[in-house]
Formats: structure tokens, sequence, C-alpha cells
């Protein structure tokens, strides 16, 4: 089978097209023949080195995909060669066939493409934790979301929507805004790039304060760190909730002064250990986010697909933060 293969640490340039051995579903486990698999910011680190887990090389990046059961491990039950599912395995996705754990496997309805099937649950999966969960978003709160256009900005956007609560959307560019606006998002602005000094920061933080109101945000959804998080946190409301989602601009040390003086939470957010440890919950969120999306109320923005061969394409556009909402590699 082919893969896109990561031998030593590097950008998407050092990834490479491979011929590997087709893998074998032991017990407890699923072959699956990959259909499509989405790019998400943890591809960006690993190949790097830089994420919280480093498999050992030769690997393949790419944490989500949607496919085909080739074949059935030992002990497995309730799949069949042929059913359609969606998972998140955290790497090993760009290839032609992967063996995951049957546990973490979710069915594909027949009426959703292999394509929006790969581009829906890690990005909505960590919004839907993080918003209903960590964040306690109520109808009728204020939500501010950071890097509004990306795949978990976009999905908190829907999610934030869904739960009636009025959404103000952060994004950098005007095309960005329009498709923040398109997902639902009741206003958006549009941020310099930084990073910021001391008057930048201020100015900043003035403008998230303006367009959230004076009674600030109730929730500050911040996938973005770096130095986009202490003036978005001077916008957060009492009693308001800040979520730690992500950190592609850095990561951001929060003058924690600003807790006690709003009496303000800061939480992290970390999906993939919620899903591990409590996987009732994670899979009724799983089934709340099929319908709504059912429903019209979310659904998955892809704005690009790629081949195999041009997978670390994928991954530099991502890194570049050129992409709106997902990409997905095709096989």
């Amino acid at each position: 089978m082919k893969a896109l293969l990561s031998h030593a640490p590097g950008g998407p340039e050092t990834l490479t097209v491979d011929e590997l051995p087709d893998p074998v579903a032991g017990p407890g486990e699923l072959l699956v023949r990959v259909r499509s698999a989405a790019i998400n910011y943890p591809d960006v680190l690993i190949i790097e080195d830089k994420y919280q887990f480093k498999p050992p090389r030769p690997f393949a990046p790419g944490g989500e995909i949607a496919g085909e059961v080739a074949a059935v491990g030992d002990g497995v039950t309730g799949w069949a060669i042929g059913d359609r599912l969606i998972a998140v395995p955290g790497w090993g996705g760009l290839v032609e066939k992967i063996v995951i754990s049957a546990k973490t496997a979710f069915r594909l309805p027949d009426s959703r493409s292999f394509t929006d099937g790969a581009a829906l649950l890690l990005t909505y999966a960590t919004s839907i934790h993080a918003l209903y969960d960590r964040g306690d978003l109520k109808a009728g709160e204020t939500l501010l979301v950071l890097g509004a256009a990306g795949g978990v900005g976009l999905a908190a956007v829907e999610l934030g929507k869904a739960r009636g609560a009025r959404v103000i959307a952060a994004v950098s560019s005007e095309d960005k805004a329009a498709a923040a606006r398109k997902a639902g998002a009741d206003a958006a602005i549009i941020y310099p790039r930084g990073p910021f000094d001391k008057d930048g920061s201020k100015a900043l933080a003035q403008m998230f304060k303006e367009a959230v109101g004076p009674a600030g945000a109730d929730v500050i959804f911040d996938p973005v760190g770096g130095d986009y998080a202490e003036p978005a946190l001077r916008s957060i409301a009492w009693d308001g909730r800040y979520l730690v989602v992500g950190f592609p601009a850095g990561i951001p040390r929060l003058p924690l002064n600003l807790t006690l003086l709003k009496s303000c939470d800061v939480r992290g957010v970390f999906w993939g250990a919620f899903a591990a440890r409590n996987p009732k919950a994670n899979a009724a969120h799983v089934e709340t986010l099929f319908r709504l999306w059912d429903e019209g109320k979310i659904a998955p923005v892809v704005s690009a697909t790629y081949p195999l061969n041009r997978g670390g394409e994928a991954i530099a556009a991502l890194a570049a933060r050129r992409v709106i909402g997902k990409v997905v590699v095709e096989l």
C-alpha cells in the first residue's frame, strides 16, 4: 500500500510517498480502507517533533479518517466488511489502509461523503466538548471565538449558535470574516497579525471589548494563543470562562490578576484525553453532532482537497494559516 511518511523531523516538504506492506487487523481491531483523511494543526506539529506525542519513525501523519471496513479482527462485533466509518487515530491516516481499535470508530451514514465525514469528528467533537462541557455555554450568553474561520473555529461558531448564544467571530481577513458570518456569527471583527507591542496589545483588547459589548464575553474560545490571548481575556465578563484550545500563535503567558479582577475561570480543553477517559460522554456528543448535521445546524466546510502525493501541500497550507475550515486528502 502507499503511505505518505515522515522519516525525519521537518516540514511538509520532507514527507515522501512510500510503499508499505498492508497491515493486518488484530483482536479488537478493524482494518480500514482509507478514503479521505482530514488535515489538522497537530499534523503540522507532529512531523516536526513539536507535538505532545512523538510516534516512532517512519510514520504517516493524518489524525482523522473516513473509510470502509476491509477486515474485522477477532472479538469485534457490530462491524462488517464494507461498513463506512469515521475515526480519529491521532496519526497514521495518510495511508491507503490503517488498523484502528474498533472502539474508536463511528458509523458514517450513507448520505454523507467520505470527504465531509473525515472533516467532522476532531474539530466538532473538540468544539462541542469545549463549549458544552468545559465552557458551560448557555442560551443568551455572548461567545467570542478567536480563529473563527479555522476548523475548530467554524465549528465553535455553529455550535454556539445551535446553543442559542450570541457569537462574535474574530478572524484575520475579510474572506475569513465572510466565512464566519456564513456559519452564523452575529458579528465578525478582523484583527491585525501579531506579534504586538504594548500599544498594539491594548488596541486589540479594546477591539475585543467593543465587539462583545460592555458586559463582556461570557465564554471565550481560544484556539490561537500567542499575543491574542491576553487582549481577549481582558474582554471577558464577570464569572466568564476562558477556554484554552490550542497554540498555533505560541503558548501565551496570562496575567493572573485579570482572573481575580473578573472572577473568571481559565479552563483547558483536551478533547483526546476526554474521549479516552469518558467514551460514553464522547459518543453522546458525536450522536448530537450527527443530529445537528441532519437538522442543518452544522456542516463541515472543506475548502480544498488534495491527492495523497500532494498531502504535504495540504499540511503546508494549514501551517501558513491560509485554510478556511478544513482541507482533506482524498485517496
